[in-house]
Parts: C-alpha cells; sequence; structure tokens
C-alpha cells in the first residue's frame, strides 16, 4: 500500500466524472491535490469541495504551450495522472474530420504533452508515478469508434512504452483501462452499455491500481474487461464476425 501524506499529484481532466472522483478519494487519503481542465469554474468548484489540500491550474491539453506553462506553476510534484478525453460516437460512413482529430488531439496528443511536461523532472530525480487512462475499447478496433478507440489504443501503448523504458527505475508507470462510465460523454451512446460504472465505482478501481505498487496495468470491470482482452487471440474472421 502506499503512503499518500503529504504527496502532491497533479491530476489533468479532473473536473467532473472520473477525474473529480478520483480527486476526491486521494484527497481522503491525504495527497495534496491539484486539479486541471479548461473549465475553471467547474475546477474551483471541485476545490470547494475536496477535504485536504487542494488547488486548481486551467489547462488546454491540445496546447503545448498552455500544458507547459500549467506545469511550471504546479511545480513539483509525486505523480501526475492523465483523464483528459473527448468522445463522440462515430462510424466511417459519418466520418466527421472535425471531431476525429480532436479525439486524437486531446485523448492522446494531449497524455504525450502532459507525460512530456513532467518527466523530465521525474527522471532527474528518480522518483514519480505516471498513471495514463486508456479504455477496453483500446484492445482492438470496435465499430462506431473512428478516433476514441484509435486514440486510446495510442495512450495504452504510450503507457506501454514507458513502462518498458522506465520499470527498472524509480519512475513508476501504470496505465487504468475502464469500460463504460456514465458521464456526459457516454451519454452520447444511444445503445446498451454493458457493466456501465458509475464514476466513484471507476475510481476506486483506478485508486486501488495506484496503491499496488507491483502493478503495472488494471483493465475494468474485471469480467466485462476478459472479453477485450481475450478478442487480441481471435483470428480476424472470427473477431469482425462477432463484433462487427
Amino acid at each position: 500500500m502506499m503512503n499518500w501524506q503529504g504527496k502532491r499529484y497533479w491530476l489533468i481532466g479532473a473536473s467532473e466524472g472520473l477525474g473529480a472522483a478520483l480527486a476526491h478519494k486521494l484527497s481522503r487519503a491525504g495527497v495534496e491535490v491539484i486539479v486541471s481542465a479548461r473549465n475553471e469554474d467547474r475546477l474551483k468548484a471541485l476545490v470547494a469541495e475536496l477535504p485536504g489540500k487542494a488547488s486548481f491550474v486551467p489547462v488546454d491539453v491540445g496546447d503545448r504551450v498552455s500544458v507547459e506553462k500549467a506545469a511550471a506553476q504546479v511545480g513539483q510534484i509525486d505523480g501526475m495522472v492523465y483523464l483528459a478525453g473527448v468522445y463522440w460516437p462515430m462510424k466511417a460512413q459519418d466520418w466527421n474530420a472535425d471531431q476525429a482529430e480532436a479525439m486524437a488531439d486531446i485523448n492522446f496528443t494531449g497524455a504525450v504533452r502532459a507525460v512530456g511536461a513532467v518527466i523530465p523532472q521525474m527522471v532527474a530525480r528518480d522518483a514519480g508515478h505516471i498513471v495514463i487512462t486508456g479504455s477496453l475499447s483500446g484492445f482492438r478496433g470496435l465499430p462506431g469508434a473512428i478516433g476514441y478507440a484509435a486514440s486510446k489504443a495510442g495512450t495504452m501503448s504510450l503507457a506501454e512504452s514507458l513502462y518498458a523504458d522506465l520499470h527498472k527505475t524509480g519512475v513508476r508507470v501504470q496505465v487504468a483501462n475502464p469500460g463504460f462510465i456514465r458521464t456526459r460523454l457516454t451519454d452520447k451512446n444511444d445503445f446498451r452499455m454493458p457493466f456501465l460504472m458509475e464514476p466513484d465505482q471507476a475510481a476506486q478501481d483506478m485508486f486501488e491500481l495506484m496503491n499496488d505498487q507491483g502493478r503495472f496495468k488494471r483493465s475494468f470491470p474485471t469480467v466485462f474487461s476478459w472479453l477485450f482482452r481475450l478478442s487480441q487471440f481471435m483470428p480476424d474472421w472470427m473477431y469482425y464476425r462477432l463484433f462487427a
């Protein structure tokens, strides 16, 4: 178990949903929480609710200068959690260039910007903790998931590469791959979402992962995740017959 007392964690994409729920859990554990997103009003409201020491720094993860300025303002941290994401359901037949590019830019390239802003100080100190939010949708291509599934596959691969480089150092890297979480993003879906989680449930799974110092990855809900993990071993003809 981690000793959270006095740690400083920067949560990017934490104004609502999973990020806000995780901020509450970390704050209750004794962490000084710095939350970031674009919506300053939501950030202010969240900081006012948190039980422990907390502050906010607005940031636009689509802008590298904004991310670097925010990182400089935040200062030295013990950990960074990347939770920012946008989502629109989209089929190839209904391609929306703006939305597809936004999902790639915020979900994946935004994670690259955030990691790039904090990893030099962690590597220099040989200490730190990076947590990246992937998705069950990132294990293999899915119908109606143009943009989102690809961007999450990218974040998961980013975490894997970071872990490959850093797992024998003092910098911990982890990736959390949640399924459906009830948020304003999943409210856009017009299909049944199996094993739909509330943000607090998903945050508990993520917090448990962060507490486990010997574990790199957690995919949840567990039973639902088996379907996605097993799909990686299916031949193409079987996978696309079942999933498409």
